[in-house]
């Protein structure tokens, strides 16, 4: 009998990976591919990508695992995927693009949330949604592209999720997970289907929207990828899940109990768990589902491992920097920086918001600038933190993510700031795992994701006097906050 295997893909914003995984769950790492890109940024604040691009490059990804594993006997029986919240696409009546790919950091919408909270109640559509007006959502999208681009709204016979459009394309059906519907803002988390008051706010039909998969839908691949692939002739192919869902999975994180902390390019804290919304969802984070049975609660920044990044590029930081930002007492620099520079999302959502560094002197180096912004990250998840606690009582905390894969330095401090233990999920690829293992629940391989064991590699104890000093700080980093940005 041929070893049974399956076929994970990760479509995110700056790579597409994919691998085979056993039907325990575990990367086969000799057929793991990593493929790098980018979505273009544009003058006016878009962050796109050309949609026939963006397909060309997942089929090569399928392409090159296969080509890893083509001497193997074994049989592909399931594909599954994560794909990136909040993308948004619109085709026409015969499935041809009338926009490029927009990631969440498309802010081109911001100038129409404002209008819609005039127009709207964002409270009620808050509780029903889980997601407060901003532009990294569908609504403030789909307004600006019917007052600023109309012909391009008029000839879209559907919106859809990048991971929607690989399916119509692979297949002929464009249908939904509830997991991506969840994140688009135009979904009623609480009764499972899209929002029918803001479809009428939008003048959209609901044929407009694609139909809403369960767990156990698959499709198969139409005739002229079964020729190109005719080992996934007869494979099932789940609906993508969201990326933020499939991460909390793979680092084990599905009880209210344990939190995933993610830095990647940007960041994410969230709790995952079986149940339904809570009653009122707090004000601060967004709300979205794995499943008809499970949901995400959690908040976003938009600055992560991309703040640092750019940071290094701008002032030029030492090959050194993070050993020397070890050495160093915490918050002694005497800077505050507000790490909006990619704009805000959790906690206050303020769609203007602008990045400062504050408090700099003539003594002020790159490494201060450095380690400032590592610590104000940590003071925007201690904020999440915060309001997370409202809704789940969160024993254990669980990082993931390359940035802080790559930086024991910058985990040590996000510790110290939330005075609490964090665990280093031991699982390089956690987004791809998370989709593998819902994908081996749903075909009845395991039981549950919630019974998946954990690897955990290193765990960082806070350190007792560097929490106090950071509170202080955070203190000050809140005045700050509310005095700029509150105030903007």
């Amino acid at each position: 009998m041929n070893r049974q295997l399956i076929l994970g893909l990760d479509i995110g914003t700056s790579s597409v990976r994919a691998a085979l995984f056993d039907l325990n769950g575990r990367l086969i790492p000799k057929t793991f591919v990593k493929n790098e890109r980018s979505l273009r940024s544009t003058r006016d604040g878009g962050a796109e990508i050309d949609a026939e691009l963006a397909f060309r490059q997942i089929v090569r990804c399928v392409d090159d695992v296969l080509a890893n594993s083509e001497n193997s006997r074994s049989e592909i029986i399931a594909v599954t995927a994560s794909a990136f919240w909040h993308s948004l696409l619109g085709v026409d009546k015969k499935g041809k693009p009338t926009t490029n790919v927009l990631g969440w950091a498309d802010n081109r919408s911001h100038g129409f949330v404002g209008d819609l909270r005039k127009r709207l109640n964002e409270h009620d559509v808050h509780q029903r949604t889980g997601a407060r007006f901003h532009s990294s959502f569908w609504l403030a999208k789909l307004v600006w592209f019917r007052h600023k681009q109309p012909d391009v709204f008029a000839r879209t016979a559907s919106w859809l999720s990048i991971s929607d459009y690989v399916a119509m394309r692979l297949s002929g059906d464009n249908a939904t997970s509830i997991s991506m519907a969840s994140a688009t803002g135009l979904f009623n988390q609480r009764k499972c289907t899209w929002d029918d008051e803001l479809a009428r706010f939008l003048k959209i039909k609901p044929t407009d929207l694609p139909p809403i998969a369960d767990a156990s839908d698959h499709f198969r691949l139409n005739k002229a990828f079964s020729r190109r692939w005719p080992r996934l002739s007869g494979t099932k192919w789940f609906p993508a899940i969201g990326d933020g869902a499939a991460n909390n999975i793979g680092s084990g994180c599905v009880s209210k109990h344990k939190a995933a902390l993610m830095v990647g390019t940007s960041g994410a804290f969230r709790v995952a768990y079986r149940g339904e919304p809570p009653k009122k969802i707090p004000s601060g984070l967004w709300c979205y589902r794995i499943d008809r049975g499970r949901v995400v609660l959690g908040g976003a920044l938009s600055d992560g491992g991309g703040l640092y990044d750019r940071l290094n590029h701008t002032v030029r930081l030492p090959s050194k920097a993070e050993r020397i930002i070890a050495k160093r007492p915490p918050a002694a620099h005497g800077l505050t920086v507000l790490p909006f520079f990619g704009g805000e999302r959790s906690t206050g959502y303020h769609e203007n918001a602008r990045g400062a560094v504050l408090g700099l002197t003539s003594m002020t180096d790159a490494i201060d600038i450095a380690q400032a912004a590592m610590e104000a990250v940590g003071y925007r998840f201690a904020d999440i933190f915060e309001h997370l606690n409202e809704a789940a009582e969160i024993n254990e905390i669980y990082a993931s993510g390359g940035a802080l894969r790559s930086s024991t330095v910058w985990t040590q401090i996000i510790a110290d700031i939330l005075g609490r233990e964090i665990s280093l999920v031991d699982v390089p690829e956690a987004s791809l795992r998370g989709a593998v293992l819902l994908a081996l629940e749903t075909l009845g391989n395991i039981e549950s994701i919630e019974q998946v064991s954990l690897a955990v590699g290193r765990i960082f104890e806070p350190n007792t006097d560097n929490y106090a000093v950071y509170q202080r700080a955070l203190r000050q980093h809140k005045r700050y906050y509310d005095l700029i940005i509150n105030n903007h």
